[in-house]
């Protein structure tokens, strides 16, 4: 399980490096409001980002982004709707994925912008 969690932190920190690299500014990793957590908060001219990172190692045979599940989803619009109100963004939002294969020090990133959309019922 600790050799899972590092890989998950490793993969976190390549994607804020990523995402700053392509100029977005980083406002906070691992923000919390209670149970819910978004992995980047991240911001560009334009919008407001909240990012999920998945990270697995090369041997898994499963697309890490599979794993951002409609309940994973909505816990974080939920995490993003608590972010927005307690810091009173007026900034359009996007949520995003960013997966990470681990090849040992290198790794392979996909940035998948806009990969699903809050439901405004």
């Amino acid at each position: 399980m600790a050799e899972s969690h590092d890989l998950g932190q490793r993969g976190e920190e390549e994607a804020a490096k990523y995402l700053a690299g392509k100029g977005y500014r980083i406002l906070y990793r691992n923000w919390k409001s209670g149970r819910l957590e978004i992995d980047i908060i991240a911001e560009t001219e334009e919008f407001m980002v909240f990012a999920e990172v998945k990270t697995r190692s090369a041997d898994y045979l499963i697309d890490p982004a599979s794993a951002v599940t409609p309940g994973k989803q909505k816990s974080l619009i939920l995490a993003a709707e608590r972010y927005i109100k307690r810091y009173n963004i007026d900034k359009d939002s996007r949520f995003d994925i960013i997966t990470i294969i681990s090849r040992g020090s290198h790794y392979q990133i996909e940035h998948i912008e806009n990969a699903y959309y809050p439901n405004l019922k």
